[in-house]
């Protein structure tokens, strides 16, 4: 079978279906369709994209579609609360961000880019409650999350009962051959499969792609601080796949990278840690370029032996400048609380001396900053 059907899926929903149209040689209307609710993509959000690519690239025509409409409501989809509600401004901010994040994986002079509320916020209630009609109560609350909600006594509004359907009403106007979409979106796309059928068009067939867990092993998600961004510098991009436990590698050569599954054994088939710098340095490279990940790996190595990288940045610092702001201006840290937290757990480093104090101020040096970062200060 076509590795566009089997790398880096979880599911094809009909499998023969799919094969069928593929076997056909004639081009199919793929679909991928993302809500816009932030705009920091990391690698995970990375790997719908990349199958959408792979399609294009394959001769079919692709659509990316921007819940412009589906975000000011919400998806419920693996959410124990209710989302909260964007207006149309910071939908349309939030995708200006995604797409030049998005650009680095997608060339959108391939891809066509349709957005939902062209069609969505034209719909009248008699049309709205035709697509209601197809789908039941029971089979809503079949969803874990409500059944979760309703358990915990947390509210589930008719709004994301309407989800589903007003993202399954996306499939019927683009009248599709597949949809792509993440393992965690099939029941939003099954709805789209069967509005589809409802309203007399084409059989669609649903791909889902594998979620990858973050550098600590869960999933990849902001709040547990263990994402690889798309638009991290080489150095940090590097340091962090090293930290990828050796269980996930093979996922994350399989839908983060281009390198073959023949190789894939071969590099695995070898030492860890020299299959991690080789998993780093086809990341690092694919999002700035193998000079980049040429320098990330020697300053990985550099750091690793414990010596200050010899190309750290050197920066001068104000006289009198408390370290703790020094840090956060320099984008070191995210925030202060951040760098107070490294300083009480013994994270940042002088020289040879561990700083204890969070009313310290800048002294000329070279610092360690958490486990991979290192700049040289001069007043």
């Amino acid at each position: 079978m076509s590795e566009l059907l089997t790398r880096g899926v979880t599911s094809v929903t009909p499998k023969d279906l799919a094969e069928k149209k593929l076997k056909s040689g004639k081009p199919m209307r793929i679909y991928l369709g993302i809500d816009p609710t932030g705009s920091h993509l990391h690698l995970g959000h990375s790997v719908p994209l990349r199958k959408l690519q792979a399609f294009a690239d394959a001769g079919h025509e692709v659509i990316f579609v921007i819940g412009s409409f589906t975000a000011m409501i919400g998806d419920p989809s693996g959410q124990d609360k209710m989302r909260v509600s964007l207006t149309k401004e910071e939908v349309e901010k939030n995708f200006e961000e995604y797409k030049l994040q998005a650009e680095k994986v997608l060339d959108f002079s391939k891809v066509e880019i349709r957005y939902n509320h062209e069609w969505l916020e034209k719909l009248g209630f008699e049309e709205i409650a035709r697509l209601a009609s197809n789908i039941t109560v029971q089979q809503m609350l079949e969803r874990d999350m409500f059944d979760k909600r309703m358990k915990e006594g947390n509210p589930i509004t008719v709004t994301e009962f309407l989800y589903p359907l007003m993202v399954g009403y996306d499939s019927v106007v683009l009248d599709v051959d597949c949809e792509i979409g993440g393992n965690d979106q099939l029941f939003n796309m099954l709805a789209g499969r069967k509005l589809q059928k409802a309203y007399g068009k084409r059989d669609k067939f649903v791909l889902t792609t594998k979620l990858i867990e973050g550098t600590d092993g869960r999933k990849m998600s902001k709040t547990y601080d263990n994402c690889i961004y798309l638009d991290d510098e080489p150095n940090d991009m590097f340091g962090k796949a090293m930290r990828i436990a050796d269980n996930l590698m093979e996922t994350y050569f399989e839908c983060c990278t281009d390198v073959s599954a023949s190789e894939v054994k071969t590099i695995l088939s070898g030492e860890p840690r020299a299959a991690k710098i080789q998993l780093a340095r086809e990341i690092v490279t694919l999002y700035h370029s193998a000079d980049a990940a040429d320098a990330a790996e020697k300053y990985y190595n550099e750091a690793a032996a414990g010596d200050v990288p010899s190309d750290a940045p050197e920066v001068k610092a104000k006289k009198g400048t408390l370290l703790i702001d020094f840090l956060v201006e320099q984008n070191l840290v995210k925030s202060k609380s951040e760098a107070r937290r490294l300083i009480e757990q013994g994270g940042i480093k002088m020289g040879d001396t561990v700083i204890d104090s969070l009313d310290t101020v800048v002294a000329e040096g070279e610092y360690k900053i958490g486990k991979r970062k290192f700049i040289k200060i001069t007043i």
